[in-house]
């Protein structure tokens, strides 16, 4: 049996930047190059390499600046939530500021609404996971079969260290980045020098030459948001690593300043060079761009590399939330608002029982997958989107409320402040605002609203009981 330790949650506002994790147990075993990679991966998945061919569809070339215009916004939460960061550095990042700015129930409903976000994350990619190795395979060995499999050796891995996790995080992330750049480099290549079969039709004009850059209307390219903000989730988890890093004041400010080059480069940069090489209408829903960008090139291996890097970006994805789900988990029990057994960590400062809580869930969802693929399993899916921009709003009001106490002197300031803010701040909630609001107007994606007042009202009449049973409780009276 693995020896288990309970830790004090005991940092107080404004301390907790060098040492064992801020006062939480952690070990400080992330280094800058793993968060770099952590940071940069968060900002690549499936959102682009598969997702990314149906908004194409529905907004023509005008798909750029959805996402230049969308990769702004997530800078400004990334820098709101690097000044928290660099105020007090804890693995509970979200949760922990909204409990201590807004108040418990905040705390409670933001680390709750995290936790079920990367287990419904995770119960998809694993699942995705195993349906990319049928590409190989031809269903000759049980897609059921290599769910497990995933899901056991990432489990395992996240058991034996916080290290290893950030080893399969750069590899992973390698690979995302890797595929990107060499696309870019080889559709340079056909605009320049002219090599394979597109290049004929190959030119920028491609942008503006079929119906103009807003082929859709403007209508169109608002349509796309809801898509392409979904492509930059995760992006925050690099908050969650904090309490991990070695040395938060200097690779944490470092992987958020990254974040306007790597969407420069990795989203307008890629979709710019692709859509140049290839005309937008060869692209279909459900098809990924890079895929159908290959095949007009001539490239036949190109289904097999994209294959391999959608499989590479779905574990990735499963890793991370095997990861947080475990410190979400621990931050709620330390503050009283989940069960105290989610407190314990192994000798190495993994969260054991957290981790192994949500590991299990992922395996039900497997079940339910191999069960009844699809149906009702596609309306818990939809959920992922809202619950995570719920901790980007979460970022937002908590960095705002921040602010205003550190401007007074009533809170120490931080060395990392928010361009802009309190202003940028707030442009970036009536953003997400309107990105809800869009996906209010489009039937596929307007489960999600559904799904989110039912899970609102069970958090709602959780902590309701909870406070019943301990109305005087700390969790329940005060921010920590």
């Amino acid at each position: 049996m693995t020896s288990v330790q309970v830790e004090q949650h005991g940092n107080t506002p404004g301390e907790g930047i060098q040492g064992d994790g801020g006062g939480e147990g952690y070990h400080r075993t992330l280094g800058a190059r793993q968060i770099q990679m952590i940071a940069i991966g968060g900002a690549i998945g499936t959102g682009l390499f598969l997702g990314a061919g149906k908004a194409i569809s529905k907004a023509g070339p005008s798909l750029i600046l959805a996402y230049a215009i969308a990769g702004l916004v997530i800078f400004i939460i990334m820098r709101a939530l690097g000044e928290l960061l660099m105020y007090r550095p804890v693995s509970g990042s979200f949760s922990d500021y909204a409990r201590e700015f807004l108040g418990p129930f905040w705390g409670y409903v933001t680390g709750w609404t995290y936790w079920l976000f990367w287990v419904v994350t995770g119960i998809t990619e694993v699942t995705a996971a195993a349906q990319y190795m049928s590409y190989w395979t031809h269903d000759s060995f049980p897609q059921w079969a290599y769910a497990l499999i995933f899901t056991v050796i990432l489990y395992g891995a996240n058991l034996i260290s916080v290290k290893l996790f950030g080893e399969l995080e750069f590899w992973f992330s390698m690979v995302k980045v890797t595929a990107i750049v060499g696309m870019i480099l080889i559709c340079a290549g056909i605009l320049t020098i002219g090599f394979s079969d597109a290049a004929e039709t190959a030119s920028v004009a491609n942008l503006w030459n079929d119906g103009g850059f807003f082929p859709k209307g403007i209508g169109g390219t608002l349509m796309t948001l809801q898509i392409v903000m979904f492509a930059f989730l995760a992006v925050e988890l690099v908050g969650v690593t904090a309490g991990e890093s070695k040395d938060p004041e200097k690779t944490l400010p470092k992987a958020i300043n990254t974040v306007p080059w790597r969407i420069a480069v990795f989203y307008v940069g890629a979709l710019v060079m692709i859509l140049s090489v290839v005309p937008w209408t060869h692209f279909q829903p459900g098809v990924s761009p890079f895929v159908a960008a290959f095949e007009r090139m001539g490239l036949g291996i190109g289904a097999a590399i994209v294959n391999f890097v959608v499989l590479t970006a779905a574990l990735s994805s499963c890793n991370s939330g095997m990861y947080s789900t475990g410190r979400m988990l621990r931050d709620l029990a330390l503050n009283g608002q989940g069960p105290k057994v989610f407190t314990k960590l192994t000798k190495s400062g993994t969260p054991l029982i957290g981790t192994t809580f949500s590991a299990s869930l992922m395996l039900v969802g497997v079940w339910i997958n191999y069960v009844a693929p699809g149906k009702a399993f596609d309306y818990v899916v939809s959920f992922a989107t809202i619950s995570g921009m719920w901790a980007w709003i979460m970022i937002l009001v908590c960095q705002i409320r921040y602010r205003a106490k550190a401007d007074r002197g009533e809170l120490p300031g931080s060395k990392f402040r928010a361009p802009g803010a309190p202003y940028t701040s707030w442009f970036a909630l009536v953003f997400i605002g309107m990105v809800i609001v869009m996906m209010g107007a489009d039937k596929d994606a307007r489960v999600s609203l559904y799904c989110a007042p039912l899970w609102g009202l069970i958090l709602g009449v959780a902590y309701l009981v909870m406070k019943n049973r301990d109305p005087r409780g700390a969790a329940f009276t005060q921010a920590s």
